[in-house]
């Protein structure tokens, strides 16, 4: 044991260099040999993991904090939504309030007046006045007498005789008046057609 114990410390004396010192290591020699590693690319591996780390950790804040303005817009716009809904009447309301306060001086004036026809003339005006705000507002009356009957317009409550040949399909009277708001159909004319 002692022999190679002396080979040893032989040949660890034979391997030192020219000055007396050890020999320089190089650890990065040989790549392909099993448990060695390069120093440098393990330091940029780790360098490249922890700037993806902070991609990834930047990339989850912008999301949620997209998620809360989304939450924040949703939520914004459902309380908007609401308030429209509430006062979406509020401006023809506002507009009819003058149609009814002549609705109370006429209906003053009925009680007092006994001349017909002054009552009648009165009446009128309110009317008139009516049919002119809800006219600035957009709704417009559907005409439908005389014209062809239209399922996309008309609802026909019943067909009678056509009293001409030129009214067969027509619509020979209206029940009940259709009206477009903004020339969007809001209720359809209830009719009769003749056949």
């Amino acid at each position: 044991m002692k022999e190679k114990d002396v080979k040893f410390s032989d040949e660890s004396e034979n391997s030192k260099n020219r000055n007396g010192h050890d020999p320089i290591v190089d650890i990065n020699t040989d790549e392909n040999m099993a448990g060695t590693m390069h120093l440098n690319d393990a330091i940029e591996e780790e360098d490249k993991i922890e700037e993806l780390q902070a991609e990834i950790q930047l990339q989850k804040d912008k999301y949620l904090r997209l998620i809360a303005e989304f939450d924040n817009f949703r939520k914004r716009k459902d309380r908007e939504r609401e308030e429209l809904i509430q006062t979406a009447g509020k401006e023809v309301i506002v507009s009819l309030l003058e149609v009814l306060d002549d609705c109370d001086r006429a209906e003053k004036q009925i009680q007092q007046s006994k001349d017909v026809s002054e009552i009648k003339k009165g009446v009128q005006l309110v009317f008139n006045k009516l049919r002119s705000v809800l006219q600035s507002r957009g709704l417009r009356a559907m005409e439908s007498i005389n014209t062809e009957f239209d399922v996309d317009k008309h609802e026909s409550i019943t067909e009678i005789p056509a009293p001409s040949s030129e009214l067969k399909g027509k619509v020979v009277d209206e029940v009940t008046k259709g009206y477009y708001l903004n020339d969007k159909i809001i209720r359809f004319a209830k009719v009769i057609v003749g056949k």
